[in-house]
């Protein structure tokens, strides 16, 4: 993610770690770059499920010194909102540079539509298999969340092997088309065989 793009970035969260992944989206909001993140709930945490479930229930103890059920603070359980309070964490979020850079990023759970039918990228820095030594504990966002009060996993499960099922099926759809075009153009005889030769000419 060296260029800026004028068009948003999209991210497949999955794989990916949560600090990495967080400090390379924060360096590029910043920037002015606009981005999107799909699938957060498959984004992983380094460290043992348990000992970032204790982590994570100790997080939500944390109060101010006024009522809590007026003023905050709010800790959500949902993936996204995790993500999204690394990202805050890593911006300067009371300046108007910081608000306006946290205006651009999109995050979500799931991969809803548009974004199922764009290409998506994924950050090699932040990418689990690379960063993390073969071996070590990891836990997924999706498992924590569920464990301190996210009621929605088995809605995104469901709404994602529905997702799965119709992209494979446009995939075969796909690749059937092109086999079809590919034997079209090299059994072409007869009369389309001087066209061909005509176009080959101009590298069509």
């Amino acid at each position: 993610m060296a260029s800026m793009s004028s068009t948003p970035i999209l991210v497949d969260g999955k794989g990916h770690l949560l600090g990495r992944l967080a400090s390379v989206l924060a360096k590029q909001i910043l920037s002015g770059q606009r981005v999107t993140v799909v699938r957060c709930e498959s984004i992983n945490v380094s460290g043992s499920f348990f000992r970032n479930k204790l982590r994570y229930h100790a997080y939500l103890h944390k109060t101010h010194c006024y009522n809590p059920r007026k003023g905050g603070p709010w800790h959500h359980r949902a993936p996204s909102r995790i993500l999204y309070k690394a990202v805050r964490g890593m911006v300067p979020h009371k300046t108007a540079r910081g608000a306006a850079a946290l205006e651009r990023l999109k995050l979500y759970e799931g991969c809803p539509p548009p974004y199922d039918r764009k290409k998506k990228m994924v950050i090699p820095a932040a990418l689990r298999v690379l960063r993390l030594k073969p071996g070590r504990k990891y836990s997924t966002l999706k498992r924590i969340s569920h464990e301190v009060g996210w009621a929605h996993q088995e809605i995104v499960d469901k709404l994602e092997d529905k997702r799965r099922v119709r992209a494979q099926a446009y995939q075969e759809r796909k690749v059937a088309s092109l086999k079809k075009r590919t034997s079209a153009a090299t059994n072409a005889s007869g009369p389309l065989a001087e066209v061909n030769q005509k176009l080959a000419v101009y590298g069509i």
